[in-house]
């Protein structure tokens, strides 16, 4: 099939490659001249394991093509949404980009369309398309809700290997139309009305961020009780009920999902006049997690002002170089607020890091840069190599009282007690 998909972001660029890979020809437009000349050379404006050698494949081949403006994909069967949806302050999403794309297509659109909304919108939205947009148009113009749910980092493979795919529709021709283009993917197909395949983007989302907050208050108690939350969480997530993943406490969650889709839930619920009391806890909680490490550095030094931290991990997740709502960001300007030096550093992460964090963070070109001179040391990303650090060596860079606070419970705490460090976890009470 000809595909044309509307943004080269995360989850565009994923699925341009990889449709292209499972045979189909496409196209991907992207308005940014500086990333669109990037692309057409075949470099990535970001990192993703196994997306630069698909795109790459696709570019020498000739199946997959790089394009500024939507003229240049109307000639495809399937049109593919997935510009940014940013979040505003008060919760809302910004939909100002997929506006600009509906009007556009309604104005040059000559041929018959489908259109697949890959972009993250609130539920209810689709329902005003047709009425805004689509009944406005020469041609018939057909419309899907399409989540995507695809992890940074792990995103190719989420593709190939999806849990579900989702189809919000009511057009018989439409949905087959669909499923023909993912034929290839071994995974339930569920239909579904549009607003119902909208909200389980963000009921996914919200259940995942959930759980995350849910082990970090069990884990909160477990400090206040003298319990250790790793086998707790263990235990707990064996029970098939529950189950192990997003089980891991430590400083919260971050990223461009999460974060957005939470508050934007909250958001629909207030304005449909429902208090999400559940989902509003969830945010509140994971807000705190950032305060908690203020709070331990605190009480283990005694004070900040002076203090030298080192601040390992940038990147809100290991594997992926997005800063976006980093907890890592915040604990750094928390840290400065409180009079602290910080050195920082991250494998992947410092480019873009550099961009959002104040001239006075020493961006260190390796993990024992950082650590040099520091009084404390702060685990923020689970990045292996921090894990498999030297730690005698970290030791005799840095200067007493050598703690090392490990925001996700990723380092190996005995051997780090037993070589002098004063080791602090989250929700393990007996290190601290």
């Amino acid at each position: 099939m000809k595909v044309t998909v509307v943004g080269a972001g995360y989850v565009g660029l994923t699925a341009a490659a990889c449709l292209c890979h499972s045979g189909h020809e496409v196209s991907c437009i992207e308005k940014d001249q500086i990333k669109l000349a990037g692309l057409r050379s075949g470099r990535l404006p970001f990192f993703e394991e196994g997306l630069p050698e698909l795109v790459h494949a696709g570019l020498a081949k000739g199946a997959l093509r790089f394009g500024a403006s939507l003229k240049e994909g109307l000639d495809a069967e399937v049109l593919m949404v997935a510009v940014g949806t940013p979040a505003r302050p008060d919760g809302r999403i910004d939909l100002t980009q997929i506006y600009a794309v509906l009007a556009d297509l309604v104005e040059q659109a000559r041929s018959p369309l489908l259109i697949a909304m890959k972009s993250t919108v609130p539920p209810g939205f689709g329902l005003s398309v047709e009425q805004r947009f689509l009944q406005k148009a020469a041609v018939p113009l057909g419309y899907v809700a399409n989540p995507e749910f695809l992890r940074e980092g792990t995103a190719v493979r989420d593709w190939f290997q999806p849990d579900r795919i989702i189809i919000g529709g009511s057009d018989e021709e439409v949905i087959a139309k669909m499923a023909r283009l993912y034929a290839d993917l071994k995974a339930p197909l569920l239909t579904m009305d549009i607003g119902s395949a909208e909200m389980v983007k963000y009921a996914a989302n919200a259940f995942l961020a959930t759980k995350i907050s849910f082990i970090n208050e069990i884990a909160n108690l477990c400090e206040l009780v003298g319990a250790d939350i790793l086998p707790v969480a263990r235990a707990v997530g064996l029970d098939r009920r529950i189950g192990g993943q997003f089980l891991a406490a430590g400083l919260g969650y971050g990223g461009s999902c999460f974060p957005k889709d939470t508050s934007a839930l909250d958001f629909v619920s207030a304005c449909n006049g429902y208090a999400f009391n559940l989902l509003k806890a969830v945010i509140e909680v994971n807000n705190r997690q950032r305060l908690l490490v203020l709070r331990k550095l605190k009480k283990a030094l005694g004070r900040l002002t002076g203090i030298t931290v080192g601040v390992l991990g940038l990147a809100f997740k290991p594997g992926t170089d997005d800063v976006r709502e980093s907890p890592a960001l915040d604990v750094i300007n928390l840290l400065l607020d409180e009079g602290a030096c910080v050195r920082a550093y991250d494998p992947l992460a410092l480019p873009k890091a550099g961009d959002f964090l104040p001239a006075s963070v020493f961006l260190a070109g390796g993990a024992l840069d950082a650590a040099a001179g520091c009084h404390a040391l702060l685990v923020v990303t689970e990045w292996p190599e921090f894990i498999d650090l030297d730690w005698m060596r970290v030791k005799q860079l840095m200067c007493p009282p050598y703690l090392v606070l490990d925001g996700r419970n990723c380092l190996p705490a005995e051997e780090l007690k037993k070589n002098g460090f004063l080791y602090l976890g989250i929700g393990r009470a007996r290190y601290a």
